[in-house]
């Protein structure tokens, strides 16, 4: 039996002996490699927090004792520390465990969190309410270094520092987040290389001091300042300290017993407190060592050769977007691109190959990108904000107040709207619709496919107002290939004429909406089948043409229904009276979970079968 294989419940670790933690490290990492290069997931920083996750399992006592993960991906250990083992082969499948921390899932986790920088508010939100409650668990957060750049963090160690209570943060430090970490946080972070030496040294001259007899005590705290001083020169970490909070570190984060140790003595204290832990990112395997970024999401892949297993595909949308700013970069020289910590992911990378200078990796601070934008199209450039439809939420008042009421000429580049599959409910940006609609000035545009997309980016370019592109995750639609209606503001496309039903569909729904149309045919019933192109404004002119010869609306759109462009439509019939029944297929008030995308089109019935009966229960047919 393998050592791995006596951990089945909370707290089994504790039972594990310590000569044998070296042993459990290995099969950890072993069985996380095999599990994920099945299902796909987040592979390098699982295995860059191994002997974390161990120390701070031996000396807390779960589920009683409460760790909050940030960010959640970093939580695979956790779960396998705490029962989970195996439900790691139905790793972000649709009805398996998801692969972030989940309430709904083990009492072992105590908070979800999918986006980053929130766990230390979090966190000290649950030590203070032990305090007033006057019970006695522990409280952790341990918290990736490229969550330092989002300015939550600072917000959350401000406030730690004036509630005082006992509260430890466990900064995993690998030098990276998802891309390069950038910044001054950055920076300083690779200057905390002191270690554990000065906080030994600081407490041994403090208890011999206090030994000294009648004036020991008088003595210390009459060398405070002289104490501080110094170790303002020699600790880097003294930043944290000014804020309120104890600094302990830097620490081998693949050394378990300075750890537990470590650990075990900063929970004893009633104060917050920092540990610095240095930890390798991918560690124990060497392609994801070597790629780090590339292992950090990453597809089902080859364990021998650490190769994806998926076919080749066509062009992402993301590789569509990359392609055309650089095109359109080299145009226009006032383009200029921003991204908030995803200069891979978003494309953005490409241009800033092109054009180190006019590229710009904010870091995790969605919110000060958008203003960032709005400054530089306040001075006269074209900002193309790029960030994923789900972390774009964080900056709603940035765009409602900064950029849309001056009506500045921002475009945004919402990647991942829509159905994003196994990263799940924290992931999913099917709310992007919903909070933008409703902004004065903005004009928001959903391409049906790939020429499209590069139609919406050059005329937004060429547009003098705040604009957002939205477009899926994934490969890129290379059908539909004509534009048939020229690319007008508020202007949609009819792609097939019919009559009596008429069905409308945004962006990636297009593909479900051909499927849709060509059953109808095979049926031999000719509807009308529509691009809506542009969300905001709404096409009300074709409406009105439509409303004359048709008497059922069907809308397609993977967004939330209550404020989509459906409900837009539905409000407009209604303000004009038309009688037309209108089917919205969208998705209810609810979170999505994880699965395939196609598998959560069929649960949510937003797939072309099942907006099919409904077409025909409403013709009666």
């Amino acid at each position: 039996m393998s050592i791995l294989d006596r951990i089945n419940k909370p707290n089994d670790i504790k039972n594990i002996d310590r000569q044998e933690l070296p042993v459990l490290a290995e099969e950890i990492r072993e069985f996380l490699i095999e599990s994920v290069s099945k299902t796909g997931g987040h592979l390098a920083s699982n295995l860059g927090c191994v002997e974390l996750t161990m120390a701070l399992h031996r000396v807390m006592n779960l589920p009683k004792d409460k760790i909050v993960w940030d960010v959640g991906h970093q939580s695979y250990v956790h779960k396998i520390l705490t029962g989970r083992k195996e439900e790691m082969k139905n790793l972000r499948q649709l009805g398996g465990m998801s692969g972030f921390p989940k309430t709904s899932e083990s009492p072992c986790d105590v908070f979800n969190t999918g986006h980053s920088s929130t766990s230390i508010s979090a966190a000290l939100g649950m030590a203070c309410a032990r305090s007033m409650k006057g019970t006695d668990e522990k409280i952790a957060a341990v918290i990736g270094d490229g969550a330092f750049t989002g300015g939550m963090v600072y917000e959350a160690i401000n406030n730690m520092a004036v509630i005082k209570t006992g509260c430890l943060v466990i900064l995993n430090d690998n030098e990276m987040s998802i891309d390069q970490n950038v910044g001054g946080m950055s920076k300083y972070l690779n200057n905390l290389r002191v270690g554990q030496q000065y906080n030994d040294f600081k407490g041994h001259v403090e208890k011999t001091l206090l030994h000294i007899p009648v004036v020991g005590e008088k003595l210390a705290k009459g060398i405070k300042r002289s104490k501080d001083s110094i170790k303002q020169m020699l600790v880097p970490g003294m930043f944290f300290e000014e804020l309120g909070v104890t600094y302990i570190g830097p620490i081998d984060g693949h050394d378990t017993d300075v750890m537990e140790a470590t650990f075990r003595k900063a929970l004893q204290l009633d104060r917050p407190i920092l540990v610095h832990v240095k930890t390798i990112k991918g560690k124990g395997y060497r392609y994801s060592e070597k790629y780090p970024s590339y292992f950090h999401g990453v597809d089902a892949f080859d364990v021998a050769t650490g190769k994806v297993l998926a076919k080749k595909k066509n062009l992402s949308y993301t590789g569509v977007f990359a392609r055309k700013l650089v095109e359109l970069g080299r145009e226009n020289p006032n383009i200029v691109a921003i991204t908030a910590a995803m200069s891979k992911g978003t494309g953005v990378s490409a241009f800033a190959k092109e054009f180190p200078d006019r590229a710009y990796d904010v870091g995790i601070a969605e919110e000060h990108a958008v203003t960032f934008a709005a400054g530089l199209a306040a001075a006269g450039l074209t900002p193309v904000v790029a960030i994923y439809s789900s972390f774009l939420q964080r900056a709603y008042d940035q765009i409602l107040h900064d950029v849309c009421l001056q009506k500045l000429h921002v475009i945004f580049a919402i990647d991942r709207s829509g159905l994003v599959g196994a990263d799940g409910d924290t992931h999913q940006g099917i709310f992007d619709t919903a909070y933008l609609s409703h902004i004065p000035n903005l004009v928001i545009i959903a391409p049906k496919n790939r020429y499209e997309l590069t139609k919406a980016m050059e005329w937004a370019v060429g547009y003098d107002g705040p604009v957002a592109i939205k477009y899926s995750r994934g490969e890129a639609y290379y059908g539909l290939k004509s534009i048939q209606t020229p690319f007008e503001c508020g202007k949609s496309e009819i792609i097939c004429k019919g009559s009596g039903a008429a069905v409308i569909a945004v962006g990636d729904m297009v593909i479900e909406a051909e499927k849709l149309y060509n059953r109808c045919l095979v049926d031999h019933r000719e509807i009308t089948f529509v691009n809506a192109r542009f969300v905001k404004p709404i096409d009300t002119d074709l409406v009105d043409e439509l409303a004359q010869t048709h008497k059922v609306f069907i809308i397609m759109e993977d967004g939330i229904k209550h404020g989509g462009y459906g409900a837009m439509v539905e409000e407009y019939i209604a303000e004009k009276g038309y009688d037309i029944n209108v089917y919205t297929a969208a998705i209810d008030d609810m979170y999505v979970q994880h699965g395939k995308v196609n598998e959560l089109l069929k649960l949510l019935k937003l797939d072309a079968d099942s907006v099919y009966e409904k077409l025909c229960d409403m013709l009666g047919q």
